[in-house]
This record gives structure tokens, sequence and C-alpha cells, in this order.
């Protein structure tokens, strides 16, 4: 990295300017909306929102699984990425990381506001069943939640101890979490083990917690939830959603703290052919999930499925699939839609319209249940929409605050990679360019 970028990167850590500190303002204004939201809900309970038999998940739920879908932004961006070393990803495996951990926090608070009462939690964690997929969900989190704040935290080191030897403030930061660091090649190479254990570590992880999260609903008898194919269209969808999400992270950074020489555009078009290929195969699996219950025509989720086509949910089951994957496909397919406002269109497509799809997953399948019950509908309250709007701005307002005292480009990592990039990328192909007859097979 060249004094340059490396400058552009160490200045988010000044103090924050008046544009940041309107962003603050606004995004704690919209928390203190959503907080106050669910503390009325705690005092009267959850008849204050729209959820009522027999839609007893609505928003809350649609959040949980869209929090932790765009999760996976880390899983596949830098672990993924890292174990086939490509070294594109080097200036956004940070970005990406972030999202990973304030996703998963922010999924988690979906679940207890859904809960209603938030000591309900103790239930499962004393009184759980281990048969029961809500208890598997509550470990994979766990283990997720954990790793990857490991695996955010040891790229971090390096970079900690530069500000700690800069004297970059609060000092007392920057000294704790570098752990003694000096660079010595003892501890680069055992720095390199532990990264590339969690790289490796992580992604079944992520996998699994994403199928689990798709078990809660496959393993009921709710019509329409119980496919087998929900567990890789889970985590299909959690992948497109997640690079969506660090597009747009990516294009507000670069804009905001002026990282034009570090984000380039080769990223961005990298990642936007990534987004490209989910596209088409959860247009797949989309199409795949639709055609088996139609064409089957099992009296129970018949009605469910022509809900969301040519039902109530019509319009925005249709605007879900032209905006989510036609309009970005047709965006991201060539060169110029390719660009950073290019990208950030169609992320910003796409992630509207994964969470609609979030939506549609849950509440149709909620107002027809195999039991014999009257017409219902489910129209979320002010309660419900200011609660998901204070963890969206939470989401935003967390990582506005990471950014303001981390760098959020591995300095460390960019600088390593311009430093051996001719060496390691003659010895890589080397490794699976034909051998010369001089050479023994």
């Amino acid at each position: 990295m060249d004094r340059v970028a490396e400058a552009a990167v160490l200045r988010a850590l000044r103090p924050a300017g008046w544009r940041v500190r309107v962003a603050a303002v606004a995004l704690l204004a919209v928390v203190g909306v959503g907080a106050f939201a669910w503390i009325h809900q705690l005092r009267h309970g959850l008849g204050v929102t729209g959820l009522d038999r027999p839609a007893y998940w609505g928003l809350y739920m649609a959040n949980f699984v869209f929090f932790i879908g765009i999760s996976h932004a880390g899983t596949l961006v830098s672990a993924i990425l890292r174990v086939v070393q490509a070294e594109w990803r080097r200036p956004i495996t940070r970005a990406a990381e972030v999202i990973t951990v304030f996703g998963l926090l922010f999924g988690a608070l979906s679940v207890l506001m859904d809960l209603g009462r938030p000591d309900r939690l103790l239930f499962v964690l004393v009184h759980g069943r281990l048969q029961s997929p809500i208890v598997w969900d509550v470990i994979c989190i766990s283990v997720y939640l954990t790793a990857s704040c490991v695996y955010l935290w040891l790229p971090l080191i390096p970079d900690l101890a530069l500000l700690r030897d800069r004297g970059v403030r609060p000092a007392w930061l920057y000294r704790t979490g570098a752990m003694g660091w000096q660079g010595t090649p003892t501890q680069r190479r055992r720095l390199d083990r532990a990264i590339g254990v969690m790289a490796l570590a992580i992604i079944p992880i992520a996998v699994s917690v994403h199928t689990v999260v798709s078990y809660i609903f496959a393993t009921t008898s709710q019509p329409g939830w119980q496919s087998t194919i929900f567990g890789p269209y889970f985590v299909v969808g959690a992948i497109f959603s997640g690079i969506a999400a660090l597009l747009i992270v990516m294009g507000i950074l670069r804009r905001a703290l002026g990282l034009q020489a570090v984000l380039r555009d080769v990223h961005f078009n990298n990642l936007a052919l990534l987004l490209l290929a989910m596209d088409g195969i959860m247009i797949y699996f989309t199409f795949n999930v639709f055609l088996v219950e139609i064409t089957g025509r099992e009296p129970d989720i018949l009605p469910v499925v022509l809900e969301k086509v040519t039902g109530r949910y019509a319009f925005l089951f249709w605007a879900m699939i032209g905006g989510a994957f036609v309009l970005p496909g047709l965006i991201l397919a060539f060169p110029r839609g390719r660009s950073v406002a290019g990208c950030m269109v169609a992320a910003t497509l796409i992630l509207v319209g994964m969470w609609v799809e979030r939506f549609l997953i849950v509440a149709p399948t909620l107002l027809h249940p195999r039991l014999p019950w009257e017409a219902a509908w489910y129209t979320p309250t002010w309660v419900e929409w200011a609660a998901t709007a204070g963890c969206l701005a939470g989401f935003a307002l967390c990582y506005l605050g990471f950014a303001r005292f981390y760098p959020i480009v591995s300095i460390w990592e960019v600088r390593e990679g311009a430093e051996r990039a001719a060496t390691d990328a003659a010895a890589r192909i080397a490794r699976y360019m034909p051998a010369s007859d001089a050479e023994p097979a």
C-alpha cells in the first residue's frame, strides 16, 4: 500500500467531521425510536404488534433471516477468497468481516423482539431439547458469532500495533488489542497459521448456520415450508444478499472516506461477477421451488403458492422477482453496469428484494394453516416497523463506530500483497501450468 492510500485509510480515524456527526445523530435518533417501540412492546405485550393467531411470525422473523443472511458476506469474500488465494480480496476482507459480526448481533436481537419477553430465551438454554431445530440454531449462531469475532480480530492485530506505535488515540484500545505484537517472523508465522485455520473452519460453520435457520421452517408441518430444498436455498440466498450488502458498504466507504485509491473499480467488477453468478443460481432455485409446488397441486400447499403468485401478495412477489433477480441481472450482465454506480443500484435492489423474499417465506404460509381456520390477514403495526428501522439504523451506527476507531481496510495485508505480488503470482502459476520438457512430470 502506498503512502497516499494508507493516509486515506488512517484519515478516517481522526475526530469525526460534521457530516459524520450528523449521520451518527440521525441514526441514533432512529435507534431511539426503535428502542421506544420495543419498550412499549415489553410493557404492553405482543398484542401491540400485528402478530396474532395464526400469524405468530412476521417482520421480526423476516429481519432475523435477513440479518443472518447478510452475515455471510464475510464468509464468502474473506474466508473463501483467502483460501483460494485471490489477491484482489485484500482491501475488502475487513469490510466484509465487520458485516458478519454486526449482522449476527442484530439477527439475534430480532429473535429477542419476536419472543415478546426476552427472559424466555433462558427457557431455551435451560430446558431446550436437542431434538429441536431452535436449540440447534442457538448453538450454531453462538459458535458462528464467536468464530467471526476471532476471525475479525486476528487480522486486526498488526494494524492495531501500527496505531499503537504511532500514538493514535485512544492508546489503551490499540495497546490492548495488539497483544504485544512486534512483527517478528515467529509471530507472523503463527498469525498466518491461525488465520488460515479460522478461514477453513468458519466456512462450514457459516453454511450450517443458515441451513439450520431453514430447518426451523422446513421441519414444521406448515404448508409451503416442508421442502428439502430449503437448506441450500437459504444458503444461496444468504450469500446472494451478503455480497449485495458488501457492495453497498464498499460504495459508501469509498465515497465517504475517500478510498478511491484502495477500493478500486476492479473490486466492484469482480464482486459484481460473483453477484451475477449467484443471481442465476437464485433464479434457478426460486423457479424450482414454485414449479414443483404449483404442478404438484397439493391441496394444502397450492393456496399458499397462489396467494403469492396471483393473490394478495402478488404485487410484492412479482416486484421481488423483477427487482431482486431480473433487473439486477440485466444491469450486471454488461461491463458498464458493473461500474461503481451500477453495482450500488443493483445491490440496493437485491437487498430490498431479498428482504421482501424473506417476508414472503414467513407471512403467507402462516395465513394458511393445515387446520381449518377462518380467513386471516397480517398487517404489521408501527411498533414492528419502528423496531425494524431501529435495527437497520443500529447496524449502520455500529458499522460507523467501528470504522471510526479501527482501519476498515487491512493495511498490513494490502502492503504485504503489494510487496509479494510478483513472487507469489509467479509461484502459483508455476504450480498449475504444464511442466516443460526439462522438468519431471
